[in-house]
């Protein structure tokens, strides 16, 4: 059973009078009159980060991800719990002390606070993350409009590669390599367009499960449709290289996930301020498509306006 199958059968009906809840189709929960917003993620070994041989950046990897859901809403996080289950060899003082002075680097870096937690023991590694911000709006899911233009921070495809090399699936110099991986372990996340989000963007999500998977989250409750261009789709250098060097498929690349920025669709009279911003910000943002009207069909694109067709438009969790 697919995931959203699964909340919708089961779980849909438990939150039917909660509104903050946004009937579970949202990344976060968001308590207008509190101005309360909330994000929760778990993450598990073999799963969400390949192994625990360095816990120091599997730590940075989930928080940075975890906050990524209130970056994207416009929401500056303030406060996290971590939860985690582990044993005596993935929770030794050794890869403790890793973990904590990991966690206080991070703290420093996007002034966030340790507010409690759990710790179990378990044969299998795991840790949860809640994030909490806030304030008295955010950038809702499900509100893009017809005629958009959709946008991304940053490069897509690095930490997909890096996962590759981590798997020894792709061999490359050291230079490339450590770029990869590093980016995989330590995503870019844009904390610095978080307020100005407000004065453009009409619907965000960042990406986590991959472009396309995330793209069609976005829009997943409206009778919208979209045209996307691969090629405008940025990447990094290091990640064109690699695909020149090894003759790789770039549409393959960026469409995994685990990305962590910030997708968002803007009304064509924003193009000029979203420009500025860009620049003033030092913020790498790219348009990369149109929103469309039901009427039409999703589609992906080249620079020839030949149609392109993905197989694997990102990750789900089936049951």
């Amino acid at each position: 059973m697919h995931e959203f199958e699964l909340i919708k059968k089961y779980f849909l009906k438990l939150s039917k009078l909660n509104k903050s809840s946004f009937n579970l189709n949202d990344d976060v929960f968001f308590d207008k009159k509190k101005n309360l917003v909330v994000s929760i993620d778990t993450y598990n070994e073999g799963n969400h980060f390949l192994n625990f041989k360095n816990p120091e950046l599997v730590i940075k990897k989930i928080i940075r991800s975890s906050i990524s859901d209130l970056i994207c809403k416009g929401v500056i996080p303030k406060f996290y719990f971590i939860s985690g289950s582990g044993n005596k060899k993935t929770f030794s003082q050794k890869n403790l002390s890793k973990i904590s002075k990991s966690l206080e680097q991070e703290q420093k870096k996007y002034r966030i606070l340790l507010s409690g937690g759990d710790t179990i023991f378990s044969n299998k590694l795991s840790f949860t993350i809640t994030s909490i911000g806030y304030s008295n709006k955010i950038i809702y899911r499900n509100r893009a409009k017809c005629n958009d233009d959709i946008y991304v921070t940053g490069n897509l495809g690095d930490s997909f590669s890096g996962l590759q090399v981590l798997k020894k699936k792709i061999k490359v110099k050291k230079k490339i390599k450590d770029y990869l991986i590093n980016t995989y372990y330590k995503p870019n996340i844009q904390i610095n367009l978080t307020k100005t989000l407000f004065k453009f963007a009409n619907t965000s999500i960042d990406i986590s499960d991959g472009l396309i998977a995330d793209l069609e989250k976005m829009i997943n409750k409206q009778n919208l449709c979209y045209v996307l261009n691969i090629d405008d789709v940025p990447i990094s250098r290091n990640l064109l290289n690699l695909i020149k060097i090894k003759k790789l498929n770039k549409s393959n690349l960026i469409s995994q996930g685990d990305d962590y920025q910030i997708l968002f669709t803007a009304s064509p009279t924003k193009a000029r301020i979203i420009n500025l911003t860009s620049k003033n910000l030092g913020v790498k943002i790219t348009k990369i498509g149109k929103i469309t009207s039901v009427n039409k069909k999703s589609i992906i694109i080249d620079q020839k306006g030949k149609q392109i067709l993905i197989k694997n438009k990102g990750y789900t969790h089936q049951f």
